[in-house]
C-alpha cells in the first residue's frame, strides 16, 4: 500500500508552490510536512489527503510571512521561481492558468491568508470547511476572505491563457532572436505598444530595477542585455504550464522568458535572470490538483 504522503506528494508541492512562488521553499514545506506526517498516529487520520493539505497549508502560511519580510529588501522586481513543467500540466488548462508566472505574480498582491484561501478554493476546489481547518478560520470567515481576495484581484487577474499554439508562436520568435536568426524588430507585430517588461536579477546579474513600459523602451533594454554570443541558444519548453523559453549560454541556463498574451499580443514579459532561481530549471516538474 502506497504511503499517502508519497501518493499526494505532487499535490502537496503544487499547493506549497502556488502559495509561495518558490520551488525551493515549496520543497522545504513538503519535506517538513513529511516530518509531521511521520510522527502522527495514522489511525486517527480519517482523510489523509485533507490532513496533508492542511499541514502543508499551515507550513506554507508561516513561510509566506517570512518571505514577505525577505522581499522587502529584494533588489528590483520579485518574480516567481520558474519551473519547467511536464506536458500534462499544459493539458489541464485551469491548472496551467493557475501556476503561470502571470498569475503567481498577481497573487503576490494578496495577504497570506487571502492567498491561501483563494488558492485552496479557486485552484484546488476545497470545501469551505476544509479550508477553514487549514487557515484556522470559521467557514463563514473563509467565505468573506475569499470575497475580499476576488475583489482585490478583479482588475489584475490574468484572462484565461492564450491558446498554447499562439503562445508557442510568440516564443518561437523570441527563440529566433536568441539564436541570431532574427532581429528584435521582428517581434514588433506580436508585442503590444503598451507592453510591460519585468526582469528579476535579484541584484546578482544585470536587470531593470523597475518595470519598463512601452515597446520602444522594452526593445532597447532587450537589445542592451542580449549579448553577441554564438553559444547563446533558446529552448522552447513549458514554463509553468505554458510555452516559454529557456535561454542558455555555453550550455548553462541564464534566463527564462515567459509572457502574458491578450488578444494575440504580448502585454507583459517576464524575464527571470536571478541565478538562484534558475538552479532547479532542469528536469520537468509534475504538478497536480
Amino acid at each position: 500500500m502506497t504511503d499517502p504522503w508519497v501518493e499526494h506528494r505532487d499535490l502537496l508541492f503544487t499547493v506549497a508552490y502556488e502559495m509561495l512562488g518558490s520551488a525551493a521553499d515549496a520543497e522545504d514545506v513538503v519535506q517538513e510536512t513529511w516530518v509531521r506526517w511521520r510522527e502522527v498516529d495514522r489511525a486517527e487520520v480519517r482523510d489523509p489527503r485533507a490532513y496533508l493539505v492542511r499541514i502543508t497549508t499551515r507550513l506554507a502560511l508561516n513561510q509566506l510571512r517570512t518571505l514577505a519580510r525577505r522581499r522587502e529588501s529584494y533588489v528590483g522586481p520579485w518574480l516567481p521561481e520558474p519551473l519547467v513543467t511536464t506536458p500534462d500540466v499544459a493539458e489541464d488548462a485551469e491548472l496551467a492558468d493557475a501556476v503561470s508566472l502571470a498569475m503567481l505574480f498577481v497573487l503576490d498582491r494578496l495577504a497570506p491568508v487571502e492567498r491561501a484561501v483563494f488558492v485552496l478554493r479557486e485552484v484546488f476546489g476545497l470545501e469551505y470547511a476544509e479550508i477553514a481547518a487549514a487557515v484556522d478560520r470559521s467557514p463563514e470567515a473563509v467565505r468573506q476572505v475569499l470575497i475580499r481576495a476576488r475583489r482585490r484581484l478583479q482588475e489584475e487577474r490574468p484572462p484565461p491563457a492564450a491558446r498554447a499554439a499562439e503562445t508557442a508562436d510568440v516564443m518561437r520568435r523570441f527563440q529566433a532572436v536568441t539564436s541570431g536568426r532574427a532581429e528584435l524588430q521582428d517581434l514588433l507585430d506580436v508585442i503590444s505598444p503598451d507592453v510591460v517588461l519585468l526582469t528579476d536579477g535579484g541584484g546578482a546579474v544585470k536587470a531593470a530595477l523597475q518595470p519598463i513600459r512601452g515597446i520602444e523602451k522594452v526593445l532597447r533594454f532587450l537589445q542592451a542585455v542580449t549579448p553577441d554570443d554564438p553559444t547563446m541558444a533558446g529552448d522552447l519548453v513549458l514554463v509553468n504550464g505554458l510555452p516559454g523559453l529557456l535561454v542558455r549560454q555555453s550550455g548553462e541556463v541564464t534566463l527564462t522568458v515567459s509572457a502574458r498574451i491578450e488578444d494575440g499580443v504580448v502585454t507583459e514579459l517576464y524575464l527571470v535572470r536571478n541565478p538562484a532561481k534558475l538552479e532547479r530549471v532542469g528536469e520537468p516538474v509534475r504538478l497536480r490538483r
